[in-house]
């Protein structure tokens, strides 16, 4: 009898494993070029999806090149996602799809456009439309994220109320946290950013970006004397947290030499859910316009301690307040 019961759980966990195996498969391949639009959609779509992306993280998204094991990878995705064409990885993919080796649904610029995309101008850069960060925009992840919903019920009609109502929950999670943040910044905030995309960081909250100590990625970085009447005029100064330490500390001196408080963004990170991401920016964001004294330099020995402490009391309170509404 104990033989017979325990040749039947054999047989049946045999039969489960390439059952599970085979659910696996199928779900829809979502492929990414930077880690971040990887955020957006496991955070959209979850376990919905498969996701993986492109460009390692701390790289330079201008300079990589795909391997020919990512060319296998594109050619077997169900989607793919890109910032909307602009990096050389994102043209190469275009060429790929135009040969017929990519036979998934690309995303370009276009199919976020018609859900509501939108290009910054750089007005310390002769107006042009800024397409570096644009996903640092709530606006712009929610477009991203409607644009992949729609391939996915494409290329999966069978799920498409899954998809659907995984993007409205993901809709509805960035709009709490939009209203409550958005709530918190008073009118007439400038800032002098560090490069162009904490321009998409800070605007949705009606900061405005007047300036950039690095205007463009051809262009060399404007001297801290030279923006000090533009800083000393302005709200804050911006920086990246995942930017060149040089960069950094032009930022810092920056604020020491104008008396204003300084905040950190990340601007690539990881993969990290994107409501996780757009908390933490505005947290600190927030922090800055605060009140507090001007930041003199980047936080070094014994200041490390009470940096910490602020940062983590003020994550707690914009938190918390974020969380009630998201419950509610």
């Amino acid at each position: 009898m104990r033989k017979a019961a325990l040749l039947a759980l054999i047989v049946l966990i045999a039969l489960l494993i390439p059952q599970n195996a085979s659910a696996e498969q199928t779900r829809p391949l979502v492929v990414t070029t930077i880690a971040p639009l990887a955020g957006i959609v496991k955070d959209a779509f979850g376990n919905s999806v498969q996701v993986v992306y492109l460009i390692p993280a701390g790289v330079d998204p201008h300079d990589y090149q795909l391997t020919a094991e990512q060319i296998n990878l594109l050619s077997r995705a169900d989607i793919i996602v890109t910032t909307g064409g602009h990096l050389p990885v994102e043209k190469k993919i275009a060429e790929l799809q135009a040969e017929g080796t990519i036979k998934g649904k690309t995303l370009f610029l276009d199919d976020y456009k018609r859900e509501g995309f939108r290009y910054l101008p750089e007005r310390w850069y002769h107006g042009k439309d800024n397409p570096h960060g644009v996903w640092l925009d709530p606006t712009n992840a929610l477009a991203i994220a409607r644009a992949t919903e729609r391939a996915l019920e494409e290329v999966d009609p069978g799920n498409a109320d899954v998809y659907l109502r995984d993007y409205n929950d993901f809709q509805a999670r960035v709009n709490a946290i939009v209203g409550a943040y958005r709530a918190l910044v008073k009118g007439n905030e400038t800032a002098v950013i560090q490069m162009p995309p904490d321009q998409y960081a800070i605007e949705w909250l009606g900061i405005k970006a007047i300036a950039a100590i690095k205007p463009e990625e051809e262009v060399p970085a404007i001297g801290v004397d030279e923006l000090l009447p533009e800083a000393e005029n302005s709200s804050l100064i911006v920086y990246g947290v995942d930017s060149p330490d040089q960069l950094k500390k032009a930022a810092f001196e920056l604020a020491e030499k104008s008396g204003k408080p300084i905040a950190g963004v990340t601007v690539f990170g990881t993969d990290e859910p994107y409501t996780e991401l757009l908390i933490r920016n505005t947290a600190a964001l927030l922090k800055a316009l605060s009140g507090g004294a001007p930041v003199e330099k980047p936080v070094q020995g014994p200041d490390v301690g009470t940096y910490v402490l602020v940062s983590i009391l003020v994550g707690i309170v914009l938190g918390t307040a974020v969380g009630v509404i998201l419950k509610k």
